[in-house]
């Protein structure tokens, strides 16, 4: 991992050098979830508005591996100065500096860092603060954290700002030698300028990523949207099953190609997956925003319908199902409802005893695929 070492004053020159500045404000700050820690090392760095040709897009709040023991992170934000919105980076540093008073969530109150702390060259996790599962991370502690500012504004000063000022440690703070954020966390950045679903023009302050587990994590954010959307019934097991089929291809294509490379993608192979994983992105969208939805009744073959799609969502959410699985699974669903449309249409809207008795053997022998998917060895 390459990393560039700035000390406080040009760190200061890089701020302003940058100049990326706009006249409107950034929107609130989204709630959202925090993923689970992936391991021991790993810091979150939350989530912030950036600015591309475009106008304001979302960067989701991510884990990093820290460049090296004793860093922490200070996240950007947003200030007013000189009748424009100037945009102060990122870095990593040995103390917490100025962020605005921004109030991000997990641990990052506005004042300082209150979700973890440095002992040697190991992390301890706060988990009142952070999603933490404790078979995988055993340096822990519990300890409230005290917020004193809980609106979501998301810059300093200007009209409707916070008007928080920095206080003496965090000038301090400024003058110590600096990290530059990380590669990854600066092809992060590039790849989520890249998304349209992250445009605040687009997503009307409401990003369709918001979070991920880790960077390029972009696998799990997708699936986790495909849950959701089936578990709201704005995705059809139609819809499901192509997005599915494109996520199985995308993964297919991952793994062949890190088979032929040590395990590892160029950055040409990078780019084509980011590539491909926008186009899903967009897809998952313009789905679950069309006028086709599954809400599928209060009957007993709705309920039933209704169950299926809970399980195969909860499969997706979980990793238990694998993107091919889910496909085939949606595929069969969306057999059996289409079969149940004709044969409503063919009776008044009303199925006989007889079709009523062949849904549920279709669907038992559904039930019993979706929980052999979910407990054999393949996962995502």
């Amino acid at each position: 991992m390459t990393l560039a070492a700035v000390p406080g004053a040009s760190f200061a020159s890089v701020d302003v050098a940058i100049n990326i500045t706009a006249g409107t404000p950034p929107p609130v700050l989204p709630v959202y979830t925090q993923p689970i820690c992936p391991g021991p090392g790993y810091i979150w760095t939350p989530g912030y508005w950036a600015w591309g040709p475009e106008g304001y897009y979302w960067v989701p709040g991510v884990w990093v591996v820290a460049p090296t023991p004793g860093m922490l992170w200070t996240p950007p934000y947003w200030g007013w100065s000189g009748g424009v919105y100037l945009f102060h980076p990122g870095y990593w540093g040995p103390h917490i500096g100025f962020y605005g008073g921004v109030n991000y969530g997990f641990g990052y109150t506005g004042l300082g860092y209150h979700g973890g702390y440095w002992n040697g060259n190991n992390f301890y996790y706060n988990r009142t603060v952070n999603n933490i599962n404790v078979t995988q991370v055993t340096n822990v502690y519990n300890k409230t954290v005290i917020v004193n500012n809980n609106t979501h504004v998301s810059y300093n000063g200007g009209n409707g700002g916070l008007q928080t000022r920095a206080s003496a440690q965090e000038m301090a703070a400024v003058n110590e030698h600096h990290f530059q954020p990380t590669v990854n966390q600066q092809s992060h950045e590039q790849t989520m300028r890249a998304d349209r679903s992250q445009l605040a023009s687009v997503n009307g302050g409401r990003p369709h990523t918001l979070a991920m587990a880790t960077v390029n994590d972009r696998r799990n954010d997708q699936q986790q949207r495909i849950a959701n959307g089936v578990k709201s019934g704005q995705l059809t097991p139609g819809e499901t099953r192509n997005l599915e089929n494109r996520e199985a291809n995308i993964n297919h294509q991952v793994a062949t190609d890190r088979a032929a490379n040590g395990g590892k993608l160029t950055q040409q192979e990078r780019q084509q997956v980011n590539h491909e994983q926008n186009g899903v992105s967009q897809q998952i969208y313009n789905d679950k925003h069309n006028a086709a939805t599954d809400h599928f009744g209060n009957s007993e073959v709705g309920q039933r319908q209704e169950n299926q799609q809970q399980r195969i969502a909860n499969g997706i959410s979980s990793g238990q199902m694998t993107a091919g699985e889910a496909a085939r699974s949606e595929n069969r669903q969306a057999q059996i409802n289409q079969q149940v449309h004709a044969d409503r249409q063919a009776n008044g809207g009303h199925l006989t005893q007889q079709e009523h008795q062949q849904v549920n053997h279709e669907q038992n022998h559904a039930s019993q695929q979706i929980y052999n998917e979910k407990h054999n060895e393949k996962n995502r």
